[in-house]
């Protein structure tokens, strides 16, 4: 890493030493495809660091500090770690990893789904946006399947239109052709019996888990309870807070990301820095 005053986003040793293997790999295969004759120019760690950064804060890739390595070419690297799945890749070994820490085996049995609607930017092409009638939300429409801890098992982002049930059925495929071992999903009552017969299909048992009709206003509900947990976390970081990205699949990306940061730290027993009482 180069010599710079170190921000709060940055990796620290354990951090990197958990995800350097992967991406140094990917370079390198990369090169070997199109080789150039010269050297990398730019550290690894510094370009995840500067991505790490990104997301965290919130900024456009242009106000990217200059202590960081350009943003044009930091941008490159993200680009190419989404569209060649490295960034999910990452997220799936790190996962097993934290699992076996936690004391459990590293393929999850058992899932618990949710979605979440946010509005977009004004960057955001209105052809990958829609309105969330429910929520009175127009913008995008994050889906989320975690295991029983709140790890990511899969992600999908599509126009805050498209239907809980279609959301479901898209998680349950990634989920299922990951990790092949889950047989067990809660969702909550927005996810209607599509999902229930389409997940009975893939041989996982779709519950609906529903409010106590008894109770008025929150209280934490069972088993739903881990994966809303999951989804504010993803609210931490100010990237998130708001969908910018002109692409889903960017958008897919900056949860992975975020996924990465929170599974390094929890590897390594690392606290997780908020922004409370910072200003």
């Amino acid at each position: 890493m180069s010599q710079r005053k170190p921000y709060p986003s940055d990796l620290s040793d354990a951090r990197w030493a958990l995800i350097e293997p992967k991406l140094t790999a990917w370079r390198k295969a990369r090169l070997d495809r199109r080789p150039t004759g010269k050297p990398a120019q730019v550290e690894l760690r510094d370009v995840f660091n500067a991505i790490l950064y990104i997301n965290r804060t919130g900024i456009p890739w242009k106000y990217l500090p200059h202590d960081f390595p350009n943003h044009g070419t930091v941008y490159a690297y993200y680009a190419a770690r989404r569209d060649e799945g490295i960034l999910a890749e990452l997220n799936y070994d790190l996962t097993g990893l934290a699992r076996v820490k936690e004391g459990r085996k590293p393929e999850p049995t058992a899932s618990v789904i949710d979605t979440q609607s946010v509005k977009t930017s004004t960057n955001v092409p209105l052809t990958s946006q829609g309105t969330d009638a429910a929520k009175k939300i127009v913008g995008r429409k994050r889906g989320i399947i975690t295991d029983t801890v709140g790890l990511i098992l899969a992600v999908t982002v599509t126009a805050a239109s498209l239907s809980e049930n279609a959301l479901g059925i898209r998680l349950l495929n990634q989920a299922k052709k990951t990790y092949p071992s889950i047989s067990k999903s809660w969702v909550d009552t927005g996810f209607k019996n599509a999902v229930i017969e389409y997940g009975a299909g893939l041989g996982i048992d779709v519950e609906v888990v529903a409010r106590k009709s008894d109770v008025r206003g929150f209280h934490v509900v069972k088993r739903r309870w881990v994966v809303e947990r999951s989804l504010g976390w993803l609210m931490l970081r100010r990237r998130l807070a708001r969908d910018y990205e002109t692409l889903p699949a960017s958008s897919e990306a900056m949860i992975h990301i975020a996924s990465i940061d929170n599974l390094t730290k929890r590897i390594t027993d690392e606290t997780t820095p908020t922004w409370r009482g910072t200003y």
